[in-house]
Formats: C-alpha cells, sequence, structure tokens
C-alpha cells in the first residue's frame, strides 16, 4: 500500500502541532520537541519540521511510503522537487537516528 508523503517546514512548530492535529484528526505519531512531527493516517503520511534552511510552509519535499519499498530512494522531478520512497520502518530508522529520544515505532 502506498501512502503520499509530504514534509513541510516551520519555524512555530508548536502551532502547527495543534493546527495540523486539528486538520488531520488525530495527534502525531511521532513528536520530538521543538524540532519535528509526524502524522499517519489511512492516505497521508504528512510531517513538519522546525527548520530554519526553509521558508515557514515551504515544501521540503515529497514522496510515497510504500510498504513494498526495500530501501530508502530519492530522486527529484523535473521541477526540482525531492521525491522519497520508504517504507514505515525506514522512516521509523531515520527519525530515531536524528533524534534517538522519539524512540518512534510505526506499529
Amino acid at each position: 500500500m502506498k501512502k503520499l508523503h509530504i514534509a513541510i517546514a516551520t519555524n512555530k512548530i508548536e502551532e502547527t502541532i495543534k493546527d495540523y492535529t486539528i486538520r488531520l484528526g488525530v495527534e502525531p505519531c511521532s513528536f520530538v520537541a521543538n524540532e519535528y512531527a509526524l502524522w499517519r493516517t489511512d492516505s497521508l503520511n504528512f510531517s513538519v519540521r522546525q527548520d530554519a534552511t526553509c521558508k515557514p510552509g515551504e515544501l521540503r519535499h515529497l514522496g510515497w511510503e510504500d510498504s513494498s519499498a526495500s530501501e530508502f530512494s530519492q530522486d527529484t522531478d523535473v521541477n526540482g522537487i525531492v521525491w522519497e520512497c520508504f517504507n514505515a520502518q525506514q522512516q521509523a530508522d531515520e527519525i530515531n537516528e536524528l533524534w534517538p529520544e522519539a524512540k518512534f515505532s510505526p506499529a
């Protein structure tokens, strides 16, 4: 199964988490204080990250959470947008590598 992945930047992580929790109707499944949040719904994998290298609301990248992905991959489309492809465990591994305190498990 594939879920669309959208990753955006913010400079107001706490406010952004509250807003998107309401918009998506679920709490984040992973949260790192002052840094990052991830929501996984039946159809969407959505993350926000406090990222000083991007403008607030700017698209960081797109991609697919794909249960059949055997490895993480990324490429860039004709418009310069980075697309990632990964399975849920690969994303969890990346989150936990960046933020060990997250202890995120996709199960």
